[in-house]
């Protein structure tokens, strides 16, 4: 059997992070739209979406462990066709109820991306950093193109159509990966990558503290920012535009700049120690959370944009910590429980961004958040100081020559 190219499989793991970040935000995009038309506030009908981003973070260890013992090939061809069809579905609901259930079955699929989909790009990827980066772009887009393309067709289709549209396409991409892939198990591509860094037990326990804690703040945040965007620039950009196409396109544009990010912190990560980048990373999300407390129009935007920066920059830094520490045989499970505890923590964050709204508004949700985002700096200051790709460190990616 022939060796899959490295290029056409990253390029279509890459789509499936697009897909996947997409396909989990349509919902907080389109609620705005969607709550009137079952009688319902925002505030009383986000919480329905809370099921979908459990099952999202919960599915993962299931997902991880079907890609190590199974195969990752099989499981994204799953995540393809099943997240697209789970779309389509939600787009037919017609109760709240029916909405909530096929939105739990978006959020059950789209847990096969991250522990299968990272994995199997770490496998494929020359340069760590670098593909790390572009990949997490492809999410960012994701993100940004749930609000500006929900927008758009909410505003000229109607809701259902932001759902079954991206459903029809996704389905279609499922199919030219199943073509274009072939099954190659756990063959490792790039020997590079599988295995871990030689380190000691006291560097590995800073690491594991450092990961969970900074984790749990930056992925409940992470979620909480993109699940609240739409609304909060609907409620605080109202002297630039009550357009929903319009405001979703300037959510959109904030967006490209996490993208931006998340590509120059792949390539700083092949060149710098991974703590020289994570300790900067660190201090911006919280001090720009509490000025968004009590900002509007264009000062909002471009707080908006800082935040933005910080939180999908420090994404980036996570899979890279998993990447950098974990062995290939076993590297979907420790991705799994990557986002089984961010993603879990991050669905709680749905319901919490609904109470704190309900009980004072944006401003106490952005200061509860710029709160929790001290953990950042906390795991920051506690992981080690070891370079990514120090000589010493077997298995580890190359740096790039200077």
């Amino acid at each position: 059997m022939q060796a899959n190219n490295p290029g056409t499989v990253i390029g279509f793991i890459n789509a499936a992070h697009f897909v996947d970040h997409y396909a989990m935000l349509i919902f907080a995009a389109a609620v705005v739209v969607m709550a009137p038309v079952f009688g319902m506030s925002y505030g009383e009908f986000l919480p329905y979406a809370t099921p979908g981003f459990i099952a999202f973070g919960a599915g993962s260890l299931l997902t991880g462990w079907l890609g190590d013992h199974w195969s990752r090939r099989h499981m994204m061809a799953i995540f393809f066709v099943g997240i697209g069809g789970a779309m389509i579905v939600t787009g037919l609901a017609r109760t709240p109820v029916e909405v909530g259930i096929a939105l739990f079955a978006i959020g059950a699929f789209a847990a096969i991306y991250h522990p299968v989909g990272t994995a199997m790009l770490v496998a494929y990827a020359d340069r760590l950093g670098r593909h790390v980066g572009i990949n997490g772009v492809w999410g960012n887009l994701g993100v940004a193109s749930a609000a500006l393309v929900t927008g758009v067709l909410t505003q000229f289709l109607g809701w259902r159509w932001a759902f079954i549209v991206p459903g029809i396409v996704t389905i279609g991409l499922g199919i030219a990966f199943m073509r274009a892939v072939a099954d190659e198990r756990h063959r490792v591509v790039n020997k590079g990558n599988a295995t871990p860094p030689r380190v000691g037990a006291d560097a590995m326990r800073r690491v594991v503290i450092a990961l969970v804690i900074t984790i749990i703040a930056s992925s409940t945040t992470f979620n909480a920012i993109t699940v609240a965007v739409p609304k909060l620039f609907e409620e605080r950009l109202a002297e630039l535009t009550r357009d929903p196409a319009w405001i979703g396109a300037i959510a959109a544009g904030v967006y490209v700049f996490g993208a931006m990010a998340q590509y120059t912190i792949g390539h700083l990560i092949d060149r710098h120690s991974l703590k020289a980048v994570f300790l900067p990373v660190a201090f911006i999300v919280a001090p720009l959370l509490a000025l968004a407390a009590s900002a509007s129009g264009w000062p909002l935007i471009l707080v908006s944009i800082g935040i933005v920066i910080g939180i999908f920059g420090q994404v980036t830094v996570n899979d890279a910590m998993v990447a950098r520490y974990t062995a290939d045989a076993w590297r979907s499970r420790a991705y799994a429980l990557r986002y089984f505890l961010g993603f879990t923590a991050a669905g709680v964050s749905v319901a919490l961004v609904a109470w704190l709204h309900a009980t004072g508004g944006f401003q106490l949700m952005l200061q509860a958040f710029a709160g929790l985002c001290l953990l950042i700096i906390v795991g920051a200051f506690i992981f080690p100081n070891d370079r990514l790709a120090a000589p010493v460190a077997a298995g580890t990616a190359k740096a790039p020559a200077s």
